[in-house]
């Protein structure tokens, strides 16, 4: 019966805490759609502003190259390319 309580509790928090989460915008710019569009169809795009410090370009196309060949994301060559461009010119370091 405690632990249904603390659960309960837990969940009256943690409600408003997603009801004030805000949108992640990332950079209005070529190749954003492409981003939006096959990048947050399986992951958050807080991964790009998470991440950005850090990439340049070979390493923004070596990540979109994993998502591809290892994890399987469905996204056309046109649409790679787009998103390393997007990336790399908005988020490279």
């Amino acid at each position: 019966m405690r632990t249904v309580a603390i659960a309960a509790l837990v969940a009256a928090f943690a409600v408003p805490a997603f009801a004030e989460e805000k949108p992640v915008e990332l950079k209005k710019a070529p190749g954003l759609d492409k981003v939006e569009a096959n990048c947050a169809a399986c992951h958050s795009l807080d991964y790009v502003l998470m991440n950005s410090p850090y990439p340049n370009a070979a390493l923004w196309d070596a990540e979109v190259n994993k998502m591809i060949k290892i994890y399987g994301a469905p996204i056309e060559d046109a649409d790679a390319k787009a998103i390393k461009d997007y990336l790399a010119k908005n988020y490279g370091s």
